[in-house]
């Protein structure tokens, strides 16, 4: 099984004076990256919140939002002192520049410290509430992960039987090769030597040196491997934790295709292998999406 970075989860819950909402949403990310979004009331909790997200998010980019509603205008106020001070200041300004004041209240609002809240705290029952309700959000973004996980394992399984497929097409472009380089190898002795002239146990000997180099079975051996530990790692349902280990074995596989494609010595070859690096390259980007 398979958790996908993209995710969303939301809950909702009452409270003793009024109710909160928590909106957490992740995105793909190397690292854990935790942005929280907090009332007043909640921040004293902000280390207890960070650590629940990270353990059970894992990695990726998150945001937690977290609102309390219905708490009543009470929680707000203005600040009359700042208000005073920013409008003598702006109101000194305008005049002197001959600016227009009509949204001068309006600008005033906008500021910083005129709007205040008041001193909040939760109380050690809305505590729990908010423990309860925040499990909730991430049993649905989990939830979220996990379908969204399910999509992407299905694709990768198929790309990586692709590759293994391509692996089948090349073998009888092997044996063809082999002939068609010793022909070669052959015709140009014959067009700058005269046969006569050309040692026969010499010229075996140079043909197989030379066939050794293109001799690709080491490379298909690794690359089956590599496609079948692959699978065993999707089939692997204990560890959940497991995009950057299917990132690594991608990797050994891309250096199996390149080597293959070096020693290919045939268009035929060449097409597999190019089939392969496509299949690969999609392997990779849904690999930038995976836990």
């Amino acid at each position: 099984m398979l958790l996908s970075m993209t995710s969303y989860g939301r809950a909702s819950g009452p409270l003793s004076t009024q109710s909160i909402t928590i909106e957490i949403k992740t995105l793909n990310s190397k690292f854990i990256d935790l942005r929280l979004k907090l009332p007043p009331g909640l921040q004293e909790h902000e280390m207890d919140l960070r650590k629940i997200l990270q353990d059970k998010i894992i990695r990726g980019k998150i945001e937690a939002t977290f609102t309390f509603e219905n708490g009543g205008v009470e929680s707000y106020g203005i600040n009359e002192s700042a208000f005073k001070v920013y409008y003598r200041q702006l109101h000194h300004l305008a005049t002197t520049l001959e600016i227009e004041q009509s949204d001068l209240l309006g600008t005033i609002m906008r500021l910083p410290d005129v709007v205040s809240t008041a001193e909040q705290t939760i109380s050690e029952a809305d505590w729990k509430l908010v423990l309860k309700i925040i499990n909730e959000a991430l049993e649905n973004l989990i939830a979220h992960r996990i379908e969204e996980g399910n999509a992407i394992e299905k694709d990768m399984r198929s790309q990586v039987q692709f590759i293994a497929d391509q692996l089948l097409e090349i073998v009888p472009f092997e044996n063809e090769r082999i002939d068609k380089v010793r022909q070669r190898m052959s015709s140009n002795l014959e067009d700058y030597l005269a046969r006569d002239n050309v040692d026969e146990n010499r010229f075996e000997q140079e043909v197989l040196f030379y066939l050794e180099k293109m001799d690709i079975t080491e490379e298909k051996v690794r690359l089956q491997q590599h496609c079948e530990y692959f699978i065993q790692e999707l089939d692997n349902q204990a560890d959940l934790n497991k995009g950057r280990k299917l990132n690594f074995i991608s990797q050994e596989m891309g250096r199996e295709i390149n080597t293959l494609g070096a020693k290919a010595y045939s268009s035929d070859i060449q097409k597999c292998v190019v089939l392969m690096k496509d299949a690969l390259e999609k392997i990779k980007e849904q690999l930038a999406n995976v836990v």
